[in-house]
């Protein structure tokens, strides 16, 4: 007799860890195109990313994080209670740590959360490519005498080693379940997200320090112009003191143009499309502390 079709599975997973671990990097690759930013600075990704991977037997849609940390705003507080509360809606979770760098007290506080969860969850070693092989049992053993998880991976987002293994094994655990999503979509979140969100990496890519946290980008208008073939961006990169404005727009408008270059080559990526980008810096004094303007910039109250 020939054997029964495998079931569907589906699943919700949750990328969660410290600032700087690697999620979005991970996120990007498993997706096969960037959704996520990506930038060496913590704290980069603000709200929670769908990214979805659909395969012939399943579907995963994966949950980028925000890094958890410790809030110094009201920004923060939203970022660390978005991460928190997607423990409470997912199948997998999987906590990503640096091979590179020691446990640390934020790692602790992510297993202390982890131990309210009855979901299953997978310790996900990343960056294995900055360590020698020898030191990987060390790491291990270091994080398996703190808490008891499902699955150990120790792999490279960035190279992609052992993906393809942890892809494998985090199918094995998910229930059987519909196709939430169209074979051909990679993320729930709509355009002018991604767009706002690849203008912000090119400011945290090319800014010093002090301005890549008090920065927002406000998408003002997308227009298609079907005539030319041309998508019309126009964009507000919003900063919260006077002098973080000198530095985005750079000597003679000098950064900005590059901001403008670098995020236009990103953006007719993922419209397939030409692409004139308009930017304009303002400032907005203090907007992390404001819940009507954290709202304006897609931070919902009701999940903070």
């Amino acid at each position: 007799m020939p054997q029964a079709d495998k079931a569907f599975k589906s699943g919700f997973i949750s990328i969660i860890g410290r600032p700087n671990v690697g999620k979005s990097t991970f996120l990007n690759r498993v997706v096969g195109q960037k959704i996520a930013i990506m930038s060496d600075k913590p704290q980069t990704t603000r709200n929670k990313v769908q990214g979805v991977v659909t395969m012939d037997t399943s579907q995963m849609i994966f949950i980028d994080t925000p890094g958890i940390h410790k809030p110094k705003h009201k920004l923060g507080d939203f970022m660390v209670k978005s991460a928190r509360n997607t423990l409470k809606e997912v199948d997998i979770i999987m906590f990503m740590v640096n091979a590179d760098e020691p446990i640390g007290s934020g790692d602790r506080f992510i297993i202390e959360l982890l131990r309210t969860t009855k979901t299953p969850v997978f310790l996900v070693i990343n960056k294995i490519d900055l360590v020698h092989p020898d030191e990987l049992l060390t790491i291990i053993t270091t994080y398996t005498s703190e808490y008891e998880f499902a699955e150990i991976v120790p792999l490279s987002a960035l190279n992609g080693n052992n993906v393809e293994r942890l892809m494998e094994t985090l199918e094995k655990y998910l229930p059987e379940g519909p196709k939430y999503y169209p074979d051909d979509q990679v993320t729930d979140h709509p355009e002018r997200f991604i767009i706002s969100e690849l203008i912000r990496e090119k400011v945290l890519h090319l800014t010093r320090e002090e301005v890549p946290h008090s920065v927002a980008v406000a998408i003002e208008k997308i227009e298609r112009d079907e005539a030319k073939g041309m998508v019309n961006v126009m964009a507000t990169i919003v900063v919260d003191r006077d002098s973080q404005k000198g530095i985005v727009i750079g000597k003679k408008g000098a950064l900005l143009k590059e901001i403008g270059t670098k995020a236009r080559h990103d953006i007719e990526m993922l419209l397939g499309s030409k692409v004139f980008l308009e930017l304009w810096v303002k400032v907005q004094k203090d907007w992390r502390n404001k819940p009507g303007q954290l709202r304006e910039f897609g931070f919902r109250e009701d999940e903070y």
